[in-house]
């Protein structure tokens, strides 16, 4: 028979198990998603598409993912993580192959849509798993090591896309997500959804609340994510081309680069994540890392404009401060709203950053076809103006 500590052992271990596979999902989500930014070059250069046009076509996965994602979160407070991640990305990874084959612009944006829109299931259910199986002290850490799995998905993209649709084509360049979803639909087959209350107790405890009503904490949360992802993906879309073209940089170089970028901003996430349960608070850090996202993008901007070298230093820091603080929002939503409303309101917390993130592609890749030191300062606008909707932590 096992002993106490056994036991104590075999739930630390599950504890982890969930955690990794929280972060495949989502990785290889991110891979999908974010990695069709590196389709840019190849749209331009071999299609002749324009950079607004091409930025227009990767923003369909985005598209994509902001019209699903509160109904994947429905789903997944109704029947379950495990189910939801494995039927999402195994939808996503039949996108991606059918997409392979198409040389057809109108239908390549319409099988990066429908992949969005099955990528969204990795979002709500991945960090339901995490926020389930992780005591409170533990869950800034615990989600920050899975807010990693965004950026790193975005490395993998960066160092495997760029090259293959340079030397093989747009349609082979989709078969790294198509593997890796499909891999990732496979091996989220062994999640364990965490536990919860039953519904009879949740009722009496005041779970089933909705949460919304109870104060402004969740909105504010809200729009302060949409007001920080816009920097976010400004670098994200457009480090590649601008190392590329603005800085002659090759695909291969610019491409490690890039990955060099994303893995240090998922080790920031993974630090900042640890740093809110230090001090007992997701909002204090988050309003930390507004003023060093602000202050990033500028540097970029101005640096940039008088053609420094100092601006690739300043990318580089860039891509760490703009994407650590999605981890702490996305933890403070889930630990206000609850295990029965949680689904839905990340739903609501990613559909919210998405619209606004679909709208970047187009929208910057127009102000960097003027000026991509324009495109940097412009995004800097959006970290200062969240500074101030920053709510106080719920408890204070």
């Amino acid at each position: 028979m096992a002993t106490s500590g056994q036991l104590s052992d075999i739930g630390e271990a599950r504890r982890w198990l969930m955690l990794a596979l929280g972060m495949l999902a989502q990785t290889a989500g991110a891979v999908f998603i974010n990695g069709a930014a590196f389709l840019i070059p190849a749209l331009h250069d071999d299609r002749g598409l324009s950079l607004p046009t091409a930025g227009l076509v990767v923003a369909m996965p985005t598209v994509g993912i902001m019209f699903t994602l509160i109904a994947w979160g429905v789903l997944v407070d109704r029947i379950g993580e495990r189910v939801v991640l494995a039927i999402g990305l195994g939808l996503t990874a039949l996108a991606s192959v059918a997409a392979v084959f198409t040389t057809s612009i109108p239908l390549l944006a319409v099988l990066l849509l429908l992949g969005g829109m099955a990528a969204a299931s990795a979002n709500s259910a991945s960090g339901r798993v995490v926020v389930g199986w992780f005591p409170p002290h533990r869950r800034g850490l615990a989600m920050g090591i899975r807010q990693m799995s965004v950026p790193l998905g975005v490395g993998i993209a960066a160092l495997t896309v760029p090259p293959i649709a340079r030397d093989h084509g747009v349609g082979y360049a989709l078969l790294v997500p198509a593997l890796v979803c499909a891999a990732g639909a496979v091996l989220c087959l062994g999640v364990i959804d965490p536990p919860r209350p039953r519904r009879a107790d949740a009722a009496t405890q005041g779970l089933l609340n909705n949460p919304y009503r109870a104060g402004s904490h969740l909105w504010r949360i809200h729009a302060t994510s949409i007001l920080l992802v816009i920097p976010q993906y400004v670098v994200w879309t457009y480090a590649l081309v601008w190392l590329m073209t603005d800085r002659e940089w090759s695909a291969a170089s610019a491409g490690i680069l890039v990955t060099v970028t994303q893995v240090l901003g998922a080790l920031g996430r993974m630090g900042v994540g640890a740093l809110s349960d230090r001090v007992g608070s997701r909002m204090r850090p988050l309003r930390w890392v507004a003023v060093a996202t602000t202050a990033s993008m500028l540097a970029l901007g101005i640096a940039d404009w008088f053609d420094s070298p100092i601006a690739v230093v300043a990318l580089v820091i860039a891509s760490i401060t703009t994407v650590a603080p999605n981890g702490l929002a996305f933890t403070a939503v889930a630990e206000i709203s609850g295990p029965f409303w949680s689904g839905r309101a990340l739903g609501v917390q990613n559909t919210g950053q998405y619209v606004f993130a679909a709208a970047v592609p187009p929208v910057f890749g127009a102000l960097a076809a003027v000026s991509f030191p324009l495109a940097f300062l412009v995004s800097a606008i959006f970290p200062a103006l969240s500074t101030p909707v920053i709510p106080d932590d719920p408890d204070t």
